[in-house]
């Protein structure tokens, strides 16, 4: 469900000038974190949130009724997976900046994120400082990411290695975050809770993670997951 806000103060006084807010949309099924992260940026004189949301469904209603100018948004999602929302964004407003703000491990969702048309990412533990300069490189039409990810990304270019050049990288996005879980000892129960889905379709979801990795039975599938977690989650 989403709160928008009274979109009628606009304007904002900026280096003795009178300059339009950038209207911010925040994606998050975590209230009290929306709540501090709306504080946080409504301080900022140029920038104002005008809703939120905790659904994918309930975003792209919401981006259709306010087109904001930015959508900030995490990759579990109460209904979704975030990056699968990327894509609807993009495939309806091609030219809308998305930045990914999230709890999840950049290694793993970052480079996934801009392939889907994301313009930027960042962790949740980073300092507000960085979220902002975040934020507003975003908005004047960069592409942010960690220094540590940004290199990281770039000798991958430069190696020449494939985005399919291990069998984890050729999971899907749901797959990689249910793998993800299990590796850092989940249950199916829980995993399921986590992501807001069905113990059924996560179970789904690790039938088709034992076929593409090659894995004959749920031991090797834990076992697996478990080491790959401990490695450092080389994709």
């Amino acid at each position: 469900m989403a709160a928008i806000k009274d979109p009628s103060k606009k304007d904002a006084v900026k280096t003795g000038s009178l300059t339009a807010k950038k209207r911010v949309l925040l994606v998050d099924d975590h209230p009290l974190y929306r709540e501090g992260l709306a504080e946080f940026i409504n301080r900022e004189r140029d920038l104002e949130v005008i809703a939120e949301s905790e659904s994918a469904d309930n975003a792209l209603k919401v981006i259709s009724e306010i087109d904001p100018d930015l959508i900030i948004l995490d990759i579990t999602l109460k209904d979704s997976n975030g990056i699968d929302l990327i894509k609807s964004i993009k495939s309806q407003y091609e030219h809308k900046p998305i930045l990914v703000l999230s709890m999840h491990d950049e290694s793993l969702y970052a480079e996934r994120a801009l392939r889907a048309g994301a313009k930027g990412f960042i962790m949740k533990q980073e300092a507000t400082q960085k979220v902002m300069i975040a934020i507003h490189t975003v908005l004047n039409g960069k592409i942010y990411l960690s220094e540590h990810m940004g290199q990281r990304m770039l000798e991958k270019q430069l190696s020449g290695i494939p985005d399919n050049v291990s069998s984890v990288g050729a999971l899907s996005d749901r797959e990689l975050e249910v793998f993800q879980l299990i590796g850092d000892g989940a249950t199916t129960a829980k995993i399921a809770k986590d992501l807001h889905l069905s113990v059924k379709t996560v179970e789904t979801y690790r039938a088709n993670i034992k076929n593409k990795l090659n894995l004959k039975n749920n031991t090797e599938l834990i076992r697996h997951a478990v080491q790959w977690v401990q490695s450092g989650k080389e994709i």
